[in-house]
């Protein structure tokens, strides 16, 4: 009994240390959680201010495994312009390979044949100038040559070095271009007259010509085809497409015609821009004026349809 006397009068005293003790406990324990809060923030703090070098070296990997598609992607995107470039390059050179083939083998027989025309029917048949006979002689000679220089032309081509050369098809679009020519053939001389008998300057007759005959060789092509397409199966009928090609050959061809006024020396001479290039003069052999005569309509298409090859867009020319 005295013991447990002891005890109970010792108790409040126990007990008030051991709540000094859990206090002790209870401050130490939210220390110890304090700094372990400020310690992690400072490693949070740490990790974002230094970058992690996995992530460093997968993006520097991605980026050195990128260069390479970049450069591709890079190449795709100037790979059109420089096809485009090319594309008109070869657009350009093509066109006047075409022209140059087309003076040769037709514009430059057109002018020479037209002219031998012209002296046929007049020392031989007596046909004056001013007539339809003549007319039409001088517009039977332009299509002859027109066609068989279009004809030899190509035959000879394709025994050279072409032997791809449909012979049948070339017969065709050469009977197809002499028909047109014998209407602006026919057609050039009653023109030239009209314009000379109106008192027009020289380079008036020089338009005039160009836009009549143009046309003249344009209508003759158009009915050509409507006519002949049905017979001829290398002959297209009329469409929209080479009704276009119809239109940019006619206005080159009306250039050639209009050069071949400047081979009349005695009207306007001192207006005759061509007179000294083209001219023939009284008393020049008829051979000798032949070759003029050819070489007028070949340089008159040659520049015409060189202008129209460097100013149109490709796609747009009958030589595309």
């Amino acid at each position: 009994f005295h013991t447990l006397a002891s005890y109970l009068l010792l108790l409040p005293s126990n007990l008030h240390l051991c709540k000094i003790m859990l206090s002790a406990l209870a401050r130490r324990s939210i220390l110890k959680s304090d700094v372990r809060s400020v310690l992690l923030k400072q490693m949070r703090l740490s990790s974002s201010l230094t970058p992690n070098n996995n992530r460093l070296n997968n993006f520097e990997r991605r980026d050195v495994h990128n260069t390479p598609r970049r450069l591709a992607e890079a190449a795709e995107e100037t790979k059109p312009v420089v096809e485009a470039e090319e594309t008109k390059t070869s657009s350009i050179v093509d066109r006047f390979t075409v022209t140059f083939e087309v003076t040769v083998s037709k514009l430059f027989p057109a002018g020479f044949g037209w002219q031998t025309a012209s002296i046929i029917a007049e020392n031989n048949f007596g046909f004056a100038p001013d007539t339809l006979n003549f007319a039409l002689t001088t517009g039977l000679g332009d299509a002859l040559f027109v066609w068989g220089g279009h004809f030899a032309y190509y035959g000879i081509k394709k025994v050279v070095y072409d032997n791809s050369i449909n012979a049948n098809a070339e017969f065709q679009t050469g009977l197809l271009l002499g028909c047109a020519a014998m209407c602006s053939g026919t057609a050039w001389q009653p023109l030239v007259d009209a314009l000379q008998g109106a008192n027009l300057s020289f380079f008036s007759v020089f338009a005039g010509t160009w836009v009549g005959c143009g046309t003249a060789f344009y209508l003759g092509l158009r009915g050509t085809r409507t006519i002949l397409s049905g017979y001829f199966e290398h002959i297209e009928a009329p469409t929209f497409e080479n009704n276009m090609n119809d239109k940019s050959l006619s206005a080159a061809i009306g250039g050639a015609s209009a050069f071949f006024v400047g081979t009349d020396a005695a009207y306007l001479p001192s207006q005759n821009f061509l007179i000294d290039v083209v001219g023939i003069q009284d008393g020049t052999p008829d051979l000798t004026g032949c070759g003029i005569a050819g070489s007028s309509t070949a340089l008159g298409f040659l520049a015409a349809q060189s202008t129209f090859n460097v100013i149109y867009p490709a796609g747009t020319l009958w030589n595309d």
